[in-house]
Protein backbone atom coordinates (compact mmCIF):
# COMPACT_ATOMS: atom_id res chain seq x y z
CA UNK A 1 0.00 0.00 0.00
CA UNK A 2 3.01 2.34 -0.18
CA UNK A 3 6.01 3.28 -1.12
CA UNK A 4 9.24 3.35 0.37
CA UNK A 5 9.55 6.71 0.73
CA UNK A 6 5.71 6.99 2.28
CA UNK A 7 4.79 5.94 5.23
CA UNK A 8 1.92 3.58 5.80
CA UNK A 9 -1.57 3.80 5.91
CA UNK A 10 -1.26 2.34 9.83
CA UNK A 11 1.52 4.85 10.75
CA UNK A 12 -0.56 7.82 8.89
CA UNK A 13 -3.71 6.94 10.43
CA UNK A 14 -1.84 7.37 13.70
CA UNK A 15 -1.20 3.73 14.63
CA UNK A 16 -2.43 0.87 17.28
CA UNK A 17 -3.93 3.46 19.77
CA UNK A 18 -5.62 5.67 16.93
CA UNK A 19 -6.78 2.49 15.49
CA UNK A 20 -8.22 0.90 18.49
CA UNK A 21 -10.03 4.05 19.47
CA UNK A 22 -11.99 4.42 15.72
CA UNK A 23 -12.61 0.66 16.25
CA UNK A 24 -14.48 1.06 19.77
CA UNK A 25 -16.51 3.98 17.77
CA UNK A 26 -17.33 2.01 14.73
CA UNK A 27 -18.43 -0.91 17.00
CA UNK A 28 -20.29 1.25 19.63
CA UNK A 29 -22.19 2.17 16.17
CA UNK A 30 -22.70 -0.63 14.69
CA UNK A 31 -23.86 -2.95 17.13
CA UNK A 32 -26.29 -0.04 18.05
CA UNK A 33 -27.72 0.69 14.55
CA UNK A 34 -31.43 -1.16 14.43
CA UNK A 35 -30.81 -3.15 11.64
CA UNK A 36 -26.85 -4.62 11.68
CA UNK A 37 -26.64 -4.35 15.46
CA UNK A 38 -28.66 -8.21 15.25
CA UNK A 39 -25.13 -9.61 13.92
CA UNK A 40 -23.61 -8.97 17.42
CA UNK A 41 -26.90 -10.08 19.86
CA UNK A 42 -26.56 -12.70 22.43
CA UNK A 43 -22.53 -11.86 22.48
CA UNK A 44 -21.07 -12.12 26.04
CA UNK A 45 -19.30 -9.11 27.14
CA UNK A 46 -15.61 -11.83 26.78
CA UNK A 47 -16.93 -12.04 23.00
CA UNK A 48 -17.25 -8.73 22.59
CA UNK A 49 -14.00 -8.03 23.88
CA UNK A 50 -12.18 -11.19 21.73
CA UNK A 51 -14.43 -9.33 18.80
CA UNK A 52 -12.69 -5.87 19.41
CA UNK A 53 -9.33 -6.90 19.41
CA UNK A 54 -9.34 -9.51 16.52
CA UNK A 55 -10.79 -6.70 15.00
CA UNK A 56 -8.17 -4.36 15.91
CA UNK A 57 -5.46 -6.72 15.27
CA UNK A 58 -6.89 -7.10 11.76
CA UNK A 59 -6.99 -3.59 10.60
CA UNK A 60 -3.26 -2.81 11.91
CA UNK A 61 -2.05 -5.75 10.09
CA UNK A 62 -4.55 -5.32 6.71
CA UNK A 63 -3.33 -1.04 7.14
CA UNK A 64 0.70 -2.14 7.18
CA UNK A 65 1.49 -2.10 11.19
CA UNK A 66 3.68 -4.89 12.98
CA UNK A 67 0.83 -6.10 14.46
CA UNK A 68 -0.17 -10.19 13.67
CA UNK A 69 -3.92 -11.07 13.55
CA UNK A 70 -4.67 -14.60 14.14
CA UNK A 71 -8.61 -15.17 13.48
CA UNK A 72 -10.21 -16.28 10.86
CA UNK A 73 -10.21 -15.68 7.15
CA UNK A 74 -13.06 -12.84 6.29
CA UNK A 75 -15.13 -15.65 4.43
CA UNK A 76 -14.68 -18.15 7.32
CA UNK A 77 -15.64 -15.03 9.80
CA UNK A 78 -18.99 -14.06 7.84
CA UNK A 79 -20.05 -17.35 5.99
CA UNK A 80 -23.47 -17.99 7.01
CA UNK A 81 -24.37 -14.38 8.53
CA UNK A 82 -26.53 -13.75 5.38
CA UNK A 83 -24.85 -10.43 5.38
CA UNK A 84 -26.82 -8.12 2.42
CA UNK A 85 -25.73 -5.61 0.47
CA UNK A 86 -27.96 -3.09 2.28
CA UNK A 87 -26.32 -3.89 5.24
CA UNK A 88 -22.77 -3.98 4.11
CA UNK A 89 -23.96 -0.27 2.76
CA UNK A 90 -25.18 0.53 6.06
CA UNK A 91 -21.53 -0.67 7.67
CA UNK A 92 -19.50 1.51 5.08
CA UNK A 93 -21.64 4.37 6.14
CA UNK A 94 -20.90 3.86 9.95
CA UNK A 95 -17.23 3.46 9.11
CA UNK A 96 -16.93 6.99 7.20
CA UNK A 97 -18.92 8.47 10.06
CA UNK A 98 -16.12 7.26 12.43
CA UNK A 99 -13.23 7.94 9.83
CA UNK A 100 -14.91 11.50 9.82
CA UNK A 101 -15.40 11.62 13.55
CA UNK A 102 -11.15 11.28 14.21
CA UNK A 103 -10.54 13.58 11.02
CA UNK A 104 -8.84 10.99 8.66
CA UNK A 105 -7.24 12.97 6.32
CA UNK A 106 -9.22 12.23 2.76
CA UNK A 107 -6.40 10.58 1.40
CA UNK A 108 -6.30 7.96 3.80
CA UNK A 109 -9.91 7.96 4.34
CA UNK A 110 -9.98 6.94 0.93
CA UNK A 111 -7.37 4.25 1.25
CA UNK A 112 -8.77 2.57 4.45
CA UNK A 113 -12.03 2.37 2.32
CA UNK A 114 -10.63 0.95 -0.50
CA UNK A 115 -9.01 -2.02 1.77
CA UNK A 116 -12.29 -2.13 3.11
CA UNK A 117 -13.98 -2.35 0.41
CA UNK A 118 -11.65 -5.48 -1.28
CA UNK A 119 -12.91 -7.45 1.32
CA UNK A 120 -16.66 -7.46 0.25
CA UNK A 121 -16.83 -10.05 -2.04
CA UNK A 122 -15.96 -12.51 1.01
CA UNK A 123 -18.30 -10.54 3.36
CA UNK A 124 -21.31 -10.06 1.45
CA UNK A 125 -23.62 -13.24 0.29
CA UNK A 126 -26.98 -12.06 -1.14
CA UNK A 127 -28.25 -8.90 -3.04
Amino acid sequence: MSTASEKSLYQRLGGYDAIAAATDDLLQRVTSDPEIGIYWRGHSTDSMKRDRQLVVDFLCQATGGPVIYRGRDMKTSHVGLNISERDWQIFVAHTVATLEKFDVPEKEKQEFLACAGSLKGEIVEKP
